[in-house]
C-alpha cells in the first residue's frame, strides 16, 4: 500500500478556516449593509414627503383647498379622480405606510401638515420629518417627531442634533 498517496479535495481544517474568514466578513459587512438600507429608507422618505407636497399643490389648484388626508390625495377605489380621492399619489403612501416609514397627513384651517416617522427607529430609520403647506421640510435626529421648530433638512444644526448649535 502507498500511504504517501494524496487525495484529491479539501482537508476539513481548510473547510473551516474558509468558513471563518467568510464569517469575518459578513460581521463586517452587516452593519454598513444595514446602515446603507437604512439611509436609502431615510431618502425615500424625503421623496414621498416631496410627493405629497406637489399632490397638495395640485390638489388645491383643483379643489380650491388642501386634502385633509392622504386617502383623499390617493386612487378612488371605483370611477374617476373626485375631491375624497384625488389619484395623486399611490395607494401604498395613501396607506399611510411605505418602505419603513409612517405618514401621516392633518388638515388645517389655513393648510396642512405632513410627519413621517420611522415604523422601527433605528432599524429602518434614524431621521423624522416635518413639512407643512411652507413646503420647507423639517428633520429631528431621535424618535421625537420633527416639529415646526425643527431645523431644516441639511442644516449643520440638524446633523449635530442641536438647535441654532454649530
Amino acid at each position: 500500500m502507498n500511504r504517501n498517496r494524496r487525495q484529491n479535495g479539501f482537508s476539513l481544517i481548510e473547510l473551516l478556516i474558509v468558513i471563518a474568514i467568510i464569517l469575518i466578513i459578513v460581521t463586517v459587512a452587516l452593519p454598513k449593509l444595514n446602515k446603507a438600507r437604512m439611509y436609502a429608507q431615510e431618502t425615500a422618505a424625503l421623496k414621498a414627503i416631496q410627493t405629497i407636497n406637489t399632490a397638495q399643490v395640485q390638489y388645491n389648484s383643483t379643489f380650491g383647498r388642501f386634502a385633509q388626508s392622504l386617502t383623499e390625495l390617493g386612487p378612488p377605489t371605483s370611477g374617476n379622480a373626485n375631491a375624497s380621492a384625488a389619484d395623486l399619489i399611490g395607494s401604498d403612501l395613501a396607506a399611510g405606510e411605505k418602505q419603513g416609514y409612517r405618514y401621516t397627513l392633518t388638515g388645517t384651517p389655513t393648510g396642512y401638515t405632513v410627519s413621517a416617522v420611522p415604523i422601527a427607529f433605528g432599524s429602518t430609520g434614524s431621521r423624522t420629518f416635518f413639512t407643512d403647506q411652507s413646503l420647507v421640510v423639517r428633520e429631528n435626529y431621535s424618535q421625537d417627531p420633527a416639529t415646526v421648530n425643527s431645523p431644516e433638512v441639511g442644516t449643520a444644526a440638524a446633523k449635530t442634533g442641536a438647535s441654532g448649535a454649530k
